[in-house]
Order: structure tokens, then C-alpha cells, then sequence
């Protein structure tokens, strides 16, 4: 499990249900690395001003992971952690590859999930 003050995507059924039962969703899948944990404390300062955005995030190497977000084909070309994807309605709105900017999440957030 990542060591983050976010809530924490396990199984597979959480998945399922968190984007069953959420609008719009942030999931960001990484380590605990420093290109991931910008990304992490970018989450963390946003969400309470995104209050309808879910924010979570996954452990890349475990299995929900590769059962969810690794399969998606538009991350299928990503060599960078972490991989961030971003839902609305179910339906994936954008995918992105490596560390990202308060500026560049707000930018995602703002487009797809505002």
C-alpha cells in the first residue's frame, strides 16, 4: 500500500465501484518515488477544492493495477510513473505519463472534471 494521505484503490471491486458510484474520478498509479510523489501531494493540496472529484490513488505493482490502469490502451505506450487517469461518467477523459504541476492537474481537472 502507498504511503499517502489518499484513499487507497485495493481490488479490483473498488475500482469498479468507486467508478460505478462517482462522476468523476482521479486515480493516480504509482510508487512511492519521486516522480509519483508530486503527483501525490499535488492530489492531496487539490482535493479539498475539487470536493466532486474522487481522489485515489493504486500501487503500480499490485494487481488491481494490472487488472485496471495498466490494461487501459491508452496508457499501453507510457514509460513513466506515475500514470495518472482521469474519469468522468465511467468513460477515461485523459491519461498522463510521469511527475505533473499543480498547474497541469488543474489544467486535466478544470477540462474534464470541472
Amino acid at each position: 500500500m502507498l504511503e499517502t494521505n489518499l484513499k487507497h484503490v485495493e481490488t479490483v471491486q473498488e475500482f469498479d465501484t468507486l467508478l460505478a458510484e462517482n462522476d468523476k474520478v482521479m486515480i493516480c498509479c504509482g510508487r512511492m518515488g519521486p516522480m509519483c510523489l508530486p503527483v501525490y501531494d499535488v492530489m492531496e493540496k487539490l482535493e479539498p477544492k475539487y470536493a466532486q472529484v474522487a481522489f485515489r490513488d493504486m500501487d503500480f505493482d499490485s494487481p488491481v493495477a494490472r487488472e485496471t490502469i495498466r490494461r487501459l490502451p491508452q496508457v499501453q505506450s507510457f514509460g513513466g510513473l506515475p500514470f495518472t487517469v482521469y474519469f468522468r461518467d465511467g468513460k477515461l477523459m485523459q491519461a498522463t505519463s510521469s511527475i505533473q504541476t499543480k498547474q497541469q492537474v488543474t489544467a486535466i481537472l478544470d477540462q474534464h472534471l470541472a
